[in-house]
């Protein structure tokens, strides 16, 4: 009876957490979103489906985000663009979290541990309350790696060649979406599962091989309808490199002390309530399954490793790892007894009681009073001063991202913002400085901070009224 209670309120509370993404869909851009918005407009506009374009220039970065949000953005109004590419984000972070109930059935055999550890994955801080809903392609890249990395281990227990072929295509769509390092995290589960002998047999097969040989397949199919073979591929693992190899000694070792306890709390409840049970010693019932949890542990660990390591790292790297550390971290708990079990459904329950206020009351508040809403008004001031004449764009900071995305939405269905020509005599465009050469300042913007030039030329300086 105290199995079922747990298991329906535990329903509840995923239930609670997924809806608690509903207000985060009419947030104002935030920071860098507008680079999906933007390209999707643009990729729509010109019929471009392999080339992500941003101001009418190959943004050199993989399309599948911009395929996701398209057809939503066309089904419900391109007016609605920011809510289309936040349904995006928000239904691959609760896809992760299906994903993590399901490898959980998996790999420990138990229904009711397998929601906890869902709950736990989808409580956690940093997930729920800011990278789940964001419009960044970190949600849609981390859906497809996890869910490659799921789907193989999947594969390995049942000896199933179907879930290998579809862990294969996942990956090939991570991949699509952001970078190669979906490689490297598929390649450590299959480095860590090589240590199991079953695993071991079906994993070097010829016929697995030659399914892992196909995960090539899709990146060089679409590599080769590029215009420029080569110059994509090249330029997303120079991207990798300069991350690895940009060093700034003091602020590295920095880094290397911090990143860790940063790591924690911003994965808090779950992780620091695990941490702290671990230092109680309250984790006394023995693992289960001692070969799983070693495997889980062990590839949380190695894929952890090279962004603590990295010169350049952010957390938000760590997205496809999220269910991992949130299954560690569940069945730390899980270990640790009823009491704790209980201890932690009151932290899940406050964080997503949280959640409604921030995305109800805090959020909305910020962006009518600092920043969110100016954006909107300085876009349709911008455009009421410019009627008339050619308007473009060479801004590409957040400030100038926010704005141009809103220019571009109440332009539609004209057609978004671009770069200057080479030569262009009368008419605006939006930079982040005064540039004599551009154009003339015709209006300086202040918005929460950041300034935004609207430079003229031609005919077009006279448009302005006089200060």
């Amino acid at each position: 009876m105290l199995t079922n209670r747990a298991d329906n309120l535990t329903k509840w509370l995923i239930f609670l957490g997924a809806i608690s993404f509903l207000p985060t869909l009419f947030f104002y851009l935030v920071g860098e979103e507008g680079i999906y918005t933007i390209t999707s407009m643009e990729m729509w506009h010109q019929n471009n489906w392999v080339q992500q374009i941003m101001y009418g220039s190959d943004n050199n970065r993989p399309p599948l985000v911009n395929w996701l949000i398209m057809p939503v953005a066309n089904l419900i109004g391109w007016q609605h663009i920011a809510i289309a590419a936040r349904s995006v984000s928000v239904a691959a972070t609760l896809g992760m979290v299906g994903w993590l109930y399901w490898l959980s059935r998996k790999l420990f055999d138990d229904k009711s541990f397998a929601l906890f550890a869902a709950l736990a994955g989808l409580s956690l801080a940093d997930w729920l309350l800011y990278r789940g809903w964001l419009t960044y392609t970190d949600p849609v890249f981390a859906f497809f790696t996890f869910g490659a990395m799921a789907a193989l281990w999947g594969a390995v227990i049942e000896q199933h060649k179907g879930w290998l072929l579809a862990s294969v295509l996942l990956a090939s769509c991570a991949m699509l979406s952001k970078a190669f390092t979906v490689y490297i995290f598929y390649g450590t589960v299959v480095l860590v599962l090589l240590w199991q002998r079953p695993a071991r047999k079906f994993l070097l097969s010829p016929s697995t091989l030659l399914v892992f040989a196909l995960a090539l397949t899709v990146p060089f199919a679409w590599f080769a309808t590029l215009p420029q073979v080569g110059g994509r591929s090249s330029s997303m693992l120079d991207e990798i490199i300069r991350k690895l190899t940009a060093i700034n000694t003091p602020g590295y070792f920095t880094q290397l002390a911090i990143f860790p306890f940063e790591s924690a709390f911003r994965l808090s409840p779950a992780v620091l309530l695990a941490v702290y049970l671990l230092l109680r010693k309250r984790v006394t019932q023995p693992e289960a399954a001692p070969l799983h949890f070693n495997a889980v542990l062990l590839i949380t660990g190695l894929s952890f490793l090279p962004y603590w390591l990295s010169p350049q790292s952010s957390i938000r790297y760590l997205l496809p790892i999220y269910p991992f550390i949130a299954l560690v971290s569940a069945r730390i708990i899980w270990r640790a007894g009823d009491a704790a079990k209980t201890l932690a459904l009151r932290w899940f329950a406050g964080i997503i009681a949280f959640k409604f206020v921030f995305g109800l009351l805090l959020v909305p508040y910020y962006q009518s009073h600092f920043r969110g809403e100016n954006y909107v008004r300085t876009a349709q001031e911008i455009m009421r001063l410019t009627v008339g004449y050619p308007l473009y764009v060479i801004d590409s900071r957040s400030v100038g991202l926010s704005i141009v995305g809103q220019i571009d939405v109440e332009r539609w269905p004209q057609a978004p913002l671009v770069r200057p020509p080479a030569h262009w005599e009368e008419g605006f465009v939006l930079a982040p400085d005064a540039n004599e050469v551009l154009g003339a300042v015709a209006k300086i913007y202040t918005v929460a901070g950041d300034q935004t030039f609207l430079l003229c030329r031609g005919a077009a300086c006279k448009a302005i009224p006089a200060k």
